[in-house]
């Protein structure tokens, strides 16, 4: 029974990541999705880490924003200890001159999550504490706009330098 009850218990959970992920930007936004795994030494469980990445025009502003989340890969794993040193998403806010041409930052972001990472096993909420939001600017319907994001990240007790995912920017935003 007790096997039973943590299967639905993940089901759920999975269920309700799918339905965050899945929900719209805003009604003048779209957004991009990411994900990467993370093996840590030891017996620390494998994690999946997601990133959604938003531009959203609204009021005559265009904003960029990254939401992060994850879940252990193994559901009957609780991990409580420390598994990065460092983990920071990087939001930028890009504009360019057309839709094929090079990006340009006009804003950005960097937010520190290690704590955050590190405090919960898994975590698919969205609230503000695992958003990264660029500062916002004056949005112009001639150039098209997208947001991106980096993470950057140092396993504790790898040995290794940290490292670098570069994810899905949003899709563009024009007129």
């Amino acid at each position: 029974m007790r096997h039973l009850l943590a299967a639905a218990g993940s089901m759920g959970a999975a269920v309700a990541a799918c339905m965050l992920l899945a929900a719209p930007a805003s009604a003048t936004g779209q957004f991009s999705r990411s994900q990467f795994d993370v093996v840590f030494p030891g017996q620390k469980p494998a994690t999946t880490y997601y990133a959604q990445n938003t531009a959203t025009q609204k009021n005559g502003l265009i904003s960029g924003k990254s939401i992060v989340s994850w879940q252990i890969i193994d559901d009957q794993a609780v991990d409580l200890s420390k598994r990065f040193t460092s983990f920071k998403v990087t939001t930028t806010l890009e504009e360019r001159l057309s839709k094929t041409s090079e990006d340009h930052v006009v804003t950005t972001k960097t937010c520190d999550l290690t704590r955050l990472v590190n405090d919960n096993y898994t975590w698919f909420l969205d609230e503000p504490v695992n958003n990264c939001a660029a500062p916002s600017a004056l949005y112009d319907g001639e150039v098209w706009w997208s947001a991106d994001s980096t993470v950057v990240y140092d396993i504790e007790g790898d040995g290794k330098a940290a490292i670098t995912q570069n994810l899905q920017g949003s899709p563009l935003v024009h007129g």
